[in-house]
């Protein structure tokens, strides 16, 4: 029989078994030449280029975290190469395998794609089948159907490429199915799995899971051979091979008992040194505290960053009012989706007002200023004879305020309980504290208001400096006063200068040190 007879028939079956498999009706279905588009002669190129032939075996691996696809061929060595990394368009759901219908997950595992999963007749350009649930999904009870990799950049739990990349891994698939090639390997993994992503990912919910694909994958690094998959007790089972003494072959049940099998020895040797030097570097890993990876929370899916800014999306109102979501940005035809699924975008809070900045309060003390000097023929002025009047001197802005206070007069006083007089309002913007005066009231006047504020307590004065007020005080004739209570004092009589024995003189705020030392 001639080959293009063969190829031929070959095709007319895929074509047939796609539409059954879709469970469309064949009257229905128009074939077109998407299925049946050439290789690019820059792909046969770069084929020829690695020692490969055009119709040799292939075998296919998805990463979900990086959103690329590779496609490896067997080379005339007899080992598969790599041909060619596709950037993934659109996948969706969360890292992890797929359990139930319409949680938007995207398979993770080892699945077989026979000629008959090819879907020629694609809504989305070309597609073919996941083979989703397999073996190992059935027997954990896991639902779903029709995941597929297929074109048009859209996933509702797929891998969505674009139709230009579709076409030409179809194409690559289609040349080894005529090559003789009865199915390829798929193989879906989370992120690529080194020794340091899982140690990323070790607090992950699927890190057991992770670690049983991981040996899958372990296999395909250290032989660069298809690993022989099967499922027993519920898990995967790798390259597993009859004892030397078995009478029959063996005979895996998902979810009976595995049989005795040990690893196949063509290829024990380079698994288990592979498999040895991974664990070791994913217990270094750990032993570092190596940061791990945080929950991809709120995020639906992924798409290759080459994909970021073409799938720009903007809404659109249709004549109903609903919106929906359109790619943004100028597009090759078929090189991008018709109907774009972006990934969900991140909330992100939007950043808190600056709260308004308090007014600053800032302590008013009044600037010492040098004594007048006396003119000529002048006596000089009379020194002060107590200790307000001398402080009177250095810090008052006029002679009523170096007047010393008589006892009629009310003393406000520092650290004490007594209320202090009411001041003005100032008209500035800010705010200052100002320093205690010394009010004189009198007889005919009225009190003055009581003050919105107290005065804090402050420590008493050294007792030195009180010892030298009272010494300067000239004692006056006992007489009948009002009582006056101090924070440090209690009911005491009053001197002549106006103060308690044992109270702190009334000095300006902020300046205790210096004013103190003056006395000196």
């Amino acid at each position: 029989m001639k080959r293009p007879f063969v190829r031929a028939l070959l095709a007319s079956a895929a074509i047939a078994a796609a539409i059954s498999l879709a469970g469309c009706d064949a009257e229905n279905v128009v074939p077109t030449g998407r299925s049946q588009a050439p290789l690019s002669e820059k792909t046969l190129a770069e084929i020829a280029s690695k020692n490969m032939e055009k119709d040799s075996p292939i075998l296919a691996r998805i990463f979900k975290e990086e959103a690329e696809m590779e496609i490896w061929k067997k080379n005339r060595d007899g080992q598969y190469a790599l041909l060619k990394t596709y950037p993934i368009c659109r996948w969706s759901g969360d890292l992890g395998p797929k359990k139930k219908e319409g949680d938007r997950q995207a398979p993770e595992g080892f699945y077989t794609i026979t000629p008959g999963q090819m879907n020629p007749a694609s809504n989305y350009y070309l597609a073919f089948n996941t083979g989703f649930p397999n073996s190992y999904d059935r027997a954990w009870g896991y639902t779903g159907s029709e995941l597929m990799v297929h074109g048009d950049c859209s996933s509702r739990g797929c891998y969505a490429m674009t139709d230009e990349q579709i076409q030409e891994i179809y194409a690559l698939a289609r040349e080894s199915f005529f090559g003789g090639q009865k199915s390829f390997q798929l193989e879906a993994f989370p992120f690529r799995m080194t020794a340091l992503n899982m140690a990323k990912h070790r607090n992950n919910p699927n890190f057991a899971f992770w670690k049983m694909i991981k040996e899958g994958y372990d296999h395909f690094e250290a032989t660069r051979q298809e690993p022989k998959v099967a499922v027993c007790e519920k898990r995967y089972v790798f390259d597993a091979a009859a004892p030397a003494n078995a009478t029959r072959p063996l005979s895996f049940n998902a979810r009976g008992k595995c049989p005795a099998y040990q690893l196949d020895p063509n290829v024990a040797d380079a698994v288990l040194d592979h498999r040895r030097q991974e664990q070791f570097r994913m217990a270094s890993f750990i032993a570092e505290d190596v940061s791990t990876v945080p929950a991809r929370r709120g995020i639906d899916g992924g798409t290759n960053p080459v994909f970021e800014s073409k799938l720009a999306s903007h809404n659109v109102f249709d004549n109903s009012g609903h919106a929906y979501q359109v790619a943004g940005g100028s597009l090759a035809p078929g090189a991008l989706p018709r109907t774009p699924n972006p990934p969900a975008a991140k909330i992100v809070p939007p950043p808190r007002a600056a709260e308004p900045s308090r007014p600053v309060v800032m302590a008013r003390v009044p600037i010492p200023q040098a004594a007048p000097q006396p003119k000529e023929g002048e006596a000089p002025p009379e020194q002060p004879k107590s200790i307000t009047g001398l402080l009177a001197n250095m810090f008052g802005g006029s002679k009523a305020q170096a007047e010393p206070a008589t006892d009629d007069q009310a003393v406000v006083l520092r650290g004490s309980n007594t209320e202090m007089a009411a001041k003005p309002k100032r008209a500035a913007p800010v705010r200052t504290a100002s320093a205690p005066v010394v009010l004189h009231r009198k007889p005919h006047e009225a009190a003055p208001a009581k003050p919105k504020a107290l005065a804090t307590n402050v420590p008493a004065p050294p007792a030195r400096h009180v010892q030298q007020a009272q010494k300067q005080a000239t004692p006056r004739k006992p007489e009948s006063k009002p009582e006056i209570r101090t924070a440090y004092s209690n009911t005491r009589e009053a001197n002549n200068s106006g103060l308690l024995a044992g109270a702190q003189p009334v000095v300006p705020a902020g300046s205790f040190d210096n004013r103190w030392t003056a006395l000196r």
